[in-house]
């Protein structure tokens, strides 16, 4: 007979308490649950394994003998014997003490047809069928089982939604289809890739009554041509003449909450950066406060100068010092 590792199976510690086995049987449950996975069969008997191992776990008597079954079995083992000549005799339900039982075949067949049960030989054999709890002659009769004792919270739902830096900016309403609903999504301003928007209860229903999951909103804010994004901060290029770079004056700088003038000192050179303190995005966690506006001056010098152009700069040339013959 095959030895069931109730602990393996739930993925839980050997010292794993009552809380810890529960959680991670609602998880997998709802994993492996029939109505998320219609008409697979390999889910169907996972389903049905992992209930067997919290009917086990969860209760103190059942869990007190398995573990003391689990040491011999262990010990059996580390010895290096045949696990096919290990004495079950004594962990049989209801075996009369000291008859030794070897057996290699199918239980089923041991037990009068019992293989046709819910719940695997090792179950039957050491717990004697359902331990008193009922039994379940079909895998619907162990649904209907499993969902009025144990009610199972729906699953949590993802879903992708992309957004533009302007809607990342002031905030943003989306509408989805879920379960055949129309959902109203707020996104608040702010908004990175990356971020998560929780709508509590608009998940997957629950079982038995069990509340629903909780849907997260997956957002992507799309490349914008102008800014780029630094955490709340934005980048962006302005275009500057020489005469005002040289001279000095202002400029239009976009923002995405519209045009502001920027003070060009006498002498900038092109790639000098200033900052426009709070013109950048929105913090997430408090929409009030804001990023700063990085903005970098590129100086365009003048193209296809006339002859009257050319000669004035010649000559201012000159007064900066320039020789005659170091000009074209």
């Amino acid at each position: 007979m095959e030895y069931k590792d109730y602990y393996k199976i739930l993925g839980v510690d050997r010292n794993a308490g009552e809380k810890e086995i529960k959680r991670a049987y609602r998880r997998l449950a709802r994993q492996f649950h029939p109505d998320v996975n219609p008409g697979d069969k390999q889910a169907e008997e996972k389903f049905k394994e992992i209930n067997e191992a919290y009917e086990v776990l969860s209760d103190p008597e059942k869990r007190a003998k398995y573990d003391r079954l689990g040491a011999s079995w262990q010990q059996w083992q580390r010895m290096g014997y045949d696990p096919g000549q290990f004495d079950w005799s004594q962990w049989f339900a209801g075996a009369p003490g000291g008859v030794r039982v070897e057996w290699s075949g199918d239980l089923g067949d041991l037990f009068g047809g019992a293989g046709a049960d819910m719940f695997s030989d090792f179950f039957r054999a050491i717990f004697g069928g359902m331990g008193g709890a009922g039994r379940a002659h079909t895998v619907e009769d162990l649904f209907r089982r499993t969902t009025r004792q144990r009610t199972l919270r729906g699953q949590d739902v993802e879903a992708s939604v992309e957004i533009t830096l302007e809607e990342a900016f002031h905030g943003t309403t989306c509408v989805l289809e879920q379960n055949g609903h129309r959902i109203r999504v707020k996104i608040p301003p702010g908004a990175r890739s990356g971020s998560k928007v929780r709508v509590a209860g608009k998940g997957a229903p629950g079982y038995g009554g069990g509340s629903p999951g909780d849907l997260y909103l997956n957002v992507t804010v799309k490349p914008h041509p102008v800014f780029r994004r630094e955490g709340d901060n934005l980048r962006c290029k302005v275009d500057v003449d020489l005469y005002t770079a040289v001279l000095g004056g202002q400029v239009r700088v976009p923002t995405l909450n519209g045009d502001v003038a920027l003070k060009i000192p006498p002498g900038t050179n092109s790639g000098k950066t200033f900052r426009l303190r709070g013109k950048g995005m929105p913090n997430p966690r408090n929409p009030k406060r804001r990023g700063d506006l990085l903005v970098t001056v590129q100086v365009q010098i003048p193209q296809r100068l006339s002859a009257r152009e050319r000669e004035l700069f010649k000559e201012l040339a000159h007064i900066r010092g320039r020789r005659e013959n170091d000009l074209s």
